[in-house]
C-alpha cells in the first residue's frame, strides 16, 4: 500500500468509531450529552488559586456565552493527596467538544480578561499539567442534572466514583446494569441524587464508567448510602449472576464545589 493511501486509511479507521457513535446518538430520541472532565494539577503557594480564579472570572462566563451551561468546578475534599481541581463541562454534541476552544479563542472578552493566565510564561506557569477525559452520558440519564435544591447550600459535597472493568464486554454489562437493570432507578428511589452517569470513551484506565452524586453533607452521604445498600431491589439486583465480576476497581473521590460552580 502506498504511504498516502495508508495514511488516509489510518485516519478513516481512527475516526470510524467516533463517527458511528455520533450517528447512533443523533438517531436517539433522547440525545445523550458528551461530558468533558478536566483535572488540573495545581502549583502550591501563591499560584495555587490561579485556575479557580480563571474559571470564576473568565472561563465560565465565556463558556456560558458560547452555549455551554452547568459548568462544575470542584476542589478535592477526600481523594488523592495532591493539589488538584476538577472541571466538568457538558456538551450537547461532538461538534461542541471540538469547537469550544476555537470559540473561546475568538471571544475577545475571554482573550482580554484571561491574558495573564493564557499567556503565562514557563517560569510562571498557571498550573502544572492538565488531563482531560471525554465521557458519554448514559441513555437512561442523558443529561447532566444540577442539584437545584442544594445549590444554595455552601456545605454541599459531591461524590465522584469511577468503576473500571477488566474488559469492554464487562464494562458494557455494568452500564447495562445501571440502565436496563434499573440501578439508576434504585439510586433515585433511595434518595441518592445523581448529577451524571457516563461511559469514558476517551481517557485513562479504560474501560470504565464514572458517575457523580450530590449530598448536602458527609453525614447525609453516609446515611443515604446505608439506605441504598439495604434496599430490597438493590440486594436482588446485586446478586444477579449476569452482572458478576463487571467491576475490577473503584476510585472514590469526595469533591467540594467552588463558589462559581454551576453544579
Amino acid at each position: 500500500m502506498k504511504r498516502r493511501n495508508f495514511l488516509a486509511a489510518s485516519v478513516a479507521l481512527s475516526a470510524a468509531p467516533l463517527s458511528a457513535l455520533t450517528a447512533q446518538i443523533q438517531k436517539s430520541d433522547n440525545q445523550q450529552q458528551f461530558i468533558e472532565l478536566v483535572k488540573y494539577r495545581l502549583h502550591i503557594g501563591d499560584r495555587k488559586n490561579r485556575v479557580a480564579d480563571f474559571y470564576e472570572n473568565v472561563a465560565i462566563p465565556a463558556m456560558n456565552r458560547n452555549g455551554i451551561e452547568r459548568v462544575g468546578v470542584f476542589n478535592v475534599l477526600y481523594g488523592p493527596n495532591e493539589p488538584s481541581l476538577y472541571v466538568l463541562i457538558p456538551h450537547k454534541s461532538v461538534d461542541s467538544v471540538l469547537t469550544l476552544q476555537a470559540g473561546l479563542s475568538g471571544d475577545a472578552e475571554y482573550v482580554k480578561a484571561g491574558v495573564d493566565f493564557l499567556n503565562a510564561p514557563l517560569s510562571n506557569s498557571s498550573y502544572v499539567r492538565m488531563e482531560s477525559s471525554l465521557l458519554l452520558a448514559f441513555f437512561h440519564m442523558p443529561e447532566v442534572e444540577a442539584p437545584v435544591s442544594l445549590l444554595e447550600n455552601k456545605s454541599r459535597i459531591y461524590e465522584m466514583r469511577t468503576y473500571e472493568s477488566h474488559s469492554r464486554k464487562m464494562g458494557k454489562k455494568k452500564i447495562e446494569m445501571f440502565n436496563e437493570g434499573g440501578e439508576i432507578d434504585i439510586f433515585r428511589k433511595t434518595g441518592l441524587q445523581p448529577v451524571f452517569f457516563a461511559e469514558t470513551i476517551i481517557g485513562p484506565l479504560m474501560p470504565n464508567l464514572t458517575y457523580m452524586l450530590a449530598f448536602d453533607s458527609m453525614e447525609s452521604r453516609n446515611k443515604q448510602w446505608d439506605v441504598f445498600r439495604q434496599d430490597p431491589d438493590w440486594l436482588k439486583l446485586s446478586k444477579d449472576p449476569q452482572y458478576k465480576d463487571t467491576v475490577s476497581n473503584i476510585t472514590d473521590i469526595i469533591l467540594r464545589p467552588l463558589s462559581c460552580s454551576q453544579i
